[in-house]
């Protein structure tokens, strides 16, 4: 049975644009990471987001990824321009609420996702090529993936994968996107003696607060109302976050005798990415145990895996959200709880078996494969077109001005240098 409820309805709008603040929080977040020449630059691709991502989710996005199903695989047509699209409940995503705010609420995800993997090729994408890579990997990566996991008759939503809020679709596509396109965008110039650490720290604290307010929404909201999962998602988002906090600076002063404002607020990503999966089929002691874990294992995959491999992820897309997001889509496997939430399952430690971590694996591979051989396909497509890569001239004198004609501080000439 279908029927509007008001406290559902006021829930779901709320988490909705809490979610459409964590793209403007990354925006700020990713600003103050960068040097201060490339500060527009950076910021403006999240907000370009934005505005593409809108466009396509309304004219075919959401019903190629939503619509009803055609071979497991891929959406219809169906309800193109959002036709049948409107104020009456769809039963098999959101019954007591608008189609439309069910829309609007997938939207934000389909926003946030490409202007994450925008932290990996900060620096030295050029603007015309992020263009065209947003609006081919929304179609040919996020929608298919979006509609595996979550839309009625996906092929990983039938196998009993379990993703609350995106660890799959968000974290580990935009992780892996992001991995993969620093490969083939390659490196920075100088970098390795340039002076490359955040250049504005507090824009980093108040971007990374913003999206921590944010995930309440992200996380919460998947709950589709104004109930008990919903609340159990709000403490286990809150509870992870502050564990990955401890989690991150406890192996920081291990590894390098130091607590850093950047490691905390890093840390405290990461372990929100981690329970993004999980957060509606956990307990609250397992969420903490998740957050914890993510923190430690997010620094060593920035801290030492990054300086292994020898690639410029230059915001730590891969590190944070391709490292947090496998370890929370395996741990929703390991720790799910069907006592919490009867569309989840139990997990290994709570008598479920080894299956459902299998399950969870095969996710994880799955999303890996697709969205790192659709990446490459498409970022060697757009080379072919437009040049991928700002020169070495447009990297010196940074992309706010090659780009935009445009500086982030134009009234500190005197503070001005190819190397801040």
């Amino acid at each position: 049975m279908t029927m509007l409820n008001p406290g559902d309805i006021s829930f779901v709008v709320i988490c909705t644009v809490l979610v459409f603040l964590m793209t403007p929080g990354l925006a700020l977040f990713y600003g103050g990471m960068v040097r201060k020449r490339n500060v527009l630059s950076i910021m403006m691709q999240s907000y370009a987001a934005m505005g593409l991502v809108t466009v396509i989710w309304v004219l075919f996005g959401y019903s190629l990824a939503f619509g009803p199903d055609q071979g497991h695989l891929i959406g219809s047509f169906d309800w193109i321009g959002l036709r049948g699209v409107g104020l009456s409940p769809n039963p098999d995503y959101a019954p007591t609420i608008p189609h439309l705010l069910f829309f609007l609420f997938q939207l934000m995800f389909a926003i946030i996702t490409p202007a994450l993997i925008s932290g990996a090729t900060a620096e030295r994408l050029r603007f015309t090529a992020f263009l065209l890579f947003i609006v081919l990997w929304s179609i040919l990566v996020y929608i298919p993936l979006a509609h595996w996991i979550w839309g009625v008759g996906g092929w990983m939503r039938n196998l009993g994968v379990l993703d609350f809020a995106g660890g799959t679709v968000v974290e580990m596509a935009s992780g892996m996107s992001g991995l993969v396109a620093a490969f083939v965008v390659g490196k920075r110039i100088r970098v390795g003696y340039e002076y490359n650490i955040p250049h504005h720290m507090p824009n980093v604290l108040f971007g990374g607060g913003l999206l921590w307010f944010g995930w309440f929404g992200f996380n919460a909201g998947g709950a589709m109302g104004a109930n008990s999962v919903a609340v159990l998602a709000l403490g286990t988002t809150q509870i992870a976050g502050a564990a990955g906090m401890i989690g991150w600076v406890l192996v920081e002063w291990l590894h390098r005798r130091q607590i850093t404002a950047f490691g905390a607020v890093s840390g405290i990503i990461s372990a929100l990415v981690a329970i993004t999966p999980a957060a509606g089929f956990v307990s609250i002691g397992s969420s903490l145990l998740i957050g914890l874990v993510a923190g430690g294992v997010c620094y060593l995959g920035v801290s030492i895996l990054k300086a292994k491999l020898g690639y410029d992820d230059a915001l730590d897309v891969f590190g944070i959200h391709g490292i947090g997001g496998t370890w929370g889509t395996i741990a929703t496997g390991i720790f799910a709880d069907l006592s919490l939430n009867p569309q989840g399952k139990n997990g290994l430690i709570n008598g479920g078996g080894i299956e459902p971590v299998l399950i969870q694996l095969i996710a994880v591979a799955a999303t890996y494969l697709f969205t790192g051989i659709m990446t490459f396909l498409i970022l060697k497509g757009i080379a072919m077109f437009t040049p991928l890569n700002a020169t070495d001239d447009e990297q010196v004198n940074g992309l706010d001005l090659t780009q935009h004609r445009e500086k982030a501080y134009p009234d500190f000439e005197l503070s001005e240098n190819v190397y801040i």
